[in-house]
């Protein structure tokens, strides 16, 4: 199957050739849960070594993580989210929920729920209009080329 998406103005497949895979999306997970060790990664998702290299490799060349020495002897290296790799935290807490939502009726409880530190409070997903400040459901929304939106008049 082809990798990149040559031809197409479309932002979600520029995206996709990043983090479409799922080992990526779930290193990205393990990431934004604190682990930053090849070995942690290898543990805690099962991810084959030359997968995780590879999936590592392509996230540090995309500005996702950056590696970074932490012993020198042998040399060793842990690999830490950077401010486009947070960016992608409420992609992966929208996604739990999803799976939390649809895919968890055998388990006693979800397996992980994303909180807020100062509160305790559970954080929640909500998609919220810019304009009137509403929580729309998904239902009430709708996709349109950024086209539409200029000749109208309207950037946003």
């Amino acid at each position: 199957m082809k990798r990149t998406y040559a031809g197409q103005r479309c932002t979600a497949a520029r995206a996709l050739e990043v983090v479409g895979e799922r080992w990526t999306l779930l290193i990205v997970r393990d990431a934004l849960m604190g682990v930053t060790r090849f070995v942690g990664f290898r543990d805690t998702s099962g991810i084959p070594r030359n997968v995780l290299t590879a999936r590592l490799n392509l996230l540090v060349e995309h500005e996702v993580l950056e590696r970074v020495e932490y012993q020198r002897r042998p040399v060793r290296h842990e690999y830490r989210l950077t401010d486009k790799g947070r960016a992608l935290g409420p992609v992966v807490s929208t996604l739990m929920e999803w799976g939390n939502e649809y895919y968890a009726a055998d388990l006693p409880s979800p397996p992980t729920l994303v909180m807020h530190k100062d509160c305790g409070g559970r954080v929640v997903s909500q998609r919220v209009c810019e304009s009137c400040r509403r929580t729309v459901r998904p239902v009430e929304t709708t996709a349109v080329p950024a086209e539409w939106r200029l000749a109208e008049g309207r950037v946003e």
